[in-house]
């Protein structure tokens, strides 16, 4: 999607297409082996929840609570006078943009500003801990959570993923390798002067670097006001990235071969350019008020460096509804101002004893309209049928929630991930500074990652869904190249379509499958390549044509090293329904709008606002009325599937090897004129939808499987291997679960 373009409203554009989409009640009902519960999250105008009786963080609550001394979570300090916490604050900016008169009651208060947003309306703050509920209680405050700690969750890859096969496959381009795209890491830095990001011309494809680092000295100053004070700077001293992990991780996404005695370390993309947005500090570690400036940025500068696609290799634990959470409220916006957005899931799958843990996915990857990514083992070859599901990434479904006023919790509980790629032992560039003599801390912690530690060629490898999330965001920008004009939804489909289900893997471990570059590139070249021109000039009506001008479908299966790889054929929409059928990638949906977001029972729209630059300023939510979200001829497979039962493997437990069979087989509801909007989401057929086939209410299982509650993540710890801890009483952050 072009984003340097304004585009007219949502509302102008819906009147032409004819949709008019409301918020409302869904009911497809699903009995469940766990415990019951209704999960319906009711949506206003501005995109808050309705009848909620606590709009602060249920993890806040319980800090503001506990004795003095018993809270270690970092953005907690007791002080002699109280409590301190660091927070941020979700705001209703409609009566005053600058938020003026919060600042000033959060400073009367005894507290500090920070920092303000505009991916997310609101601000990052400091609050003595009685406060906070004097400052929730304000009409402009629309929740508070804490400013919590976000860390990295952390050619073969070439030719196990497909985008070897796929480099000379597409007419006119000489080879498909990302250029003329530009991917911004959102991570710990970026080494500049390494091997891996020159082009063909010798000059870094870096096109621009900014640091967002915590500053330390700030946090615990009360009685101030720095929010405006705030700058972005380059990153100071001859070591772009002490701590290691973006370097590996941009590398991954669009590294170039970094030449060296051993092997080919060639990324997905690597033509693409690249932009270093530096949020994580030389221990790993980085927060909330970080990663929302850092998000930020990138909205700001986008237009500038032609940022299509944000990767997100990193997360924090939250408890929060995707409906509150700053991360996912603020990657929403990335989303809907036409950016492809890319997150790791998190690597919570084990527990320590070993035993699988569902519902572990972390924020921002519980965020519907982002590409969430698990981590595939390929067993070191690139044949795909050997590949197996890595056990420590995390699995759904979404466990963040929100407490209405009758004290009943609703949960999301959305299908997550969407797809997964290779994540263990993946090669990539390796970060020293300048003289090539101080390697990185995750390199020093751990040599034996190290593969080769020539100066400006270095190489090392990673495990973790971190370093499997750079390979989507590197097909993605492939995507981009052979077809500019698709948009995020439409190219998160398009990869879920063409994913290859995993053996022996359910829906909430994998999503649709593994990545298939070969194929997802088929099907972008089959599209037409003004889709999101028509998109943004009203052009575009539910059930239109999208192929391109004499194009048709591929076949539904590619081949990778001259292997046969099936296709998945379906796609899970919102986290809640699974659609499948021939039209559902050649005609337009209205759920392929960047700013359309259609979750379990409402359909709402981010409209973003832009400044006289084409810069985003913020963004207005609301829901739609009556109309169609999906077009005749697609495919609903929720009735197929039935409840979520892991013992009898259905619904969010079905192999997603089963559902593919489904599909292949013509199990499902075809819909002769799509899915209507009215006083609920009903089929032309008669049938009613409301939650889709997620969980309600998982609590725990016996028998090793574990679904957790909410994550609760300390910091230290060890590093979580697939065979257990790799190593215990490290400085690394616990929450990674990489090596």
């Amino acid at each position: 999607m072009d984003n340097q373009k304004v585009k007219p409203s949502l509302v102008q554009r819906v009147r032409r297409m004819g949709l008019y989409v409301v918020a409302t009640s869904l009911a497809l009902a699903s009995s469940l082996v766990f415990a019951q519960g209704n999960s319906a999250n009711h949506i206003s105008a501005t995109g808050a929840a309705h009848s909620r009786a606590h709009n602060v963080s249920r993890d806040l609550l319980n800090a503001i609570n506990k004795a003095p001394g018993t809270s270690n979570a970092r953005w907690v300090r007791d002080v002699a006078n109280g409590r301190l916490v660091q927070v941020i604050i979700v705001a209703d900016t409609s009566s005053d943009k600058s938020l003026a008169a919060l600042r000033r009651a959060i400073v009367q208060a005894g507290g500090s500003v920070h920092r303000n947003f505009n991916s997310v309306s609101g601000i990052s703050a400091l609050l003595p801990a009685n406060k906070v509920q004097q400052i929730a209680a304000r009409s402009d405050v629309l929740s508070i959570a804490p400013n919590r700690l976000v860390a990295r969750t952390a050619s073969l890859l070439e030719n196990e993923t497909g985008s070897a096969d796929a480099r000379n496959d597409v007419p006119g381009i000489a080879s498909l390798d990302g250029t003329g795209v530009t991917i911004a890491v959102l991570d710990s830095g970026i080494m500049s002067t390494h091997r891996a990001f020159l082009g063909k011309n010798g000059q870094s494809r870096i096109l621009a670097r900014a640091d967002l680092t915590p500053a330390a000295s700030q946090d615990w100053t009360l009685g101030v006001d720095t929010s405006s004070l705030i700058s972005v700077g380059s990153t100071t001293g001859n070591f772009d990235d002490p701590y290691g992990h973006g370097t590996l991780v941009a590398s991954i996404a669009a590294g170039a071969n970094a030449g060296g005695l051993l092997t080919n370390s060639t990324g997905v993309a690597p033509g693409a350019s690249l932009v270093d947005v530096r949020v994580i500090d030389q221990n790993g570690l980085g927060d909330t008020a970080a990663v929302l400036s850092g998000i930020d940025w990138v909205l700001a500068h986008a237009r500038e460096q032609n940022i299509r696609i944000l990767n997100v290799s990193l997360g924090a634990d939250s408890t929060d509804s995707y409906l509150d959470d700053p991360l996912c409220r603020a990657v929403r916006t990335v989303v809907a101002s036409g950016i492809t957005v890319v997150v790791a899931a998190g690597n919570y799958g084990l527990a320590p004893d070993g035993s699988l843990v569902y519902g572990s996915v972390s924020s921002p990857g519980n965020e519907p309209s982002v590409i969430t990514v698990g981590s595939a083992n390929t067993k070191n070859t690139a044949a795909r049928g050997d590949d197996v599901m890595n056990m420590f990434s995390s699995k759904g479904p979404t466990r963040g929630g929100y407490v209405d006023a009758s004290g009943v919790m609703h949960r999301d509980n959305l299908i997550k991930p969407d797809v997964v790629a290779p994540g263990n032992g993946v090669l990539g560039a390796l970060s020293t500074d300048s003289t090539g003599i101080r390697l990185n801390a995750l390199a020093l912690a751990y040599p034996q990652l190290v593969v080769q530690s020539l100066t400006g060629s270095g190489l090392m490898t990673g495990s973790g869904t971190s370093f499997a999330a750079p390979a989507v965001s590197g097909a993605a920008a492939l995507l981009l190249q052979a077809n500019p004009g698709l948009t995020p939804p439409l190219i998160k489909a398009i990869l879920q379509y063409t994913a290859q289900p995993v053996a022996g893997a359910n829906l909430v471990q994998q999503g649709s499958g593994e990545l298939n570059v070969v194929g997802a590139v088929s099907v972008a070249r089959a599209l037409a390549p003004d889709i999101a021109a028509r998109l943004a000039s009203g052009n575009l009506g539910v059930g239109d044509s999208i192929l391109a001008a004499n194009a048709q479908m591929p076949a539904q299966y590619s081949f990778i090293n001259g292997n046969y790889v099936p296709w998945s054929r379906f796609v899970t929409l919102g986290g809640a329904h699974i659609v499948a059928g021939s039209n559902l990638l050649t005609r337009w949906q209205a759920v392929y709008d960047p700013e359309v977001l259609w979750v379990g029972n409402s359909v709402t729209t981010t409209n973003v606002q832009y400044g006289s630059s084409g810069e985003v300023t913020g963004t207005a939510v609301s829901a739609l009325s009556t109309g169609n979200v999906l077009s005749g001829g697609v495919v609903l497979l929720d009735p197929i599937v039935g409840a979520s039962d892991l013992w009898a493997a259905t619904g969010d437990f079905m192999a997603s090897s089963s559902i593919m069979n489904l599909v292949v087989g013509g199990q499902g509801i075809t819909l002769t004129e799509g899915i209507t909007l009215t006083e609920g989401i009903t089929l032309t057929e008669g049938i009613t939808l409301t939650e889709g086939i997620t969980l309600t209410e998982g609590i725990t299982a016996t028998e090793g499987i574990t679904a957790t509650e909410g994550i609760t993540v300390t910091e230290g710890g060890g590093v979580l291997t697939e065979g257990g801890i790799l190593q215990s009483g490290t400085t690394l952050y616990s929450f990674t679960g990489e090596y």
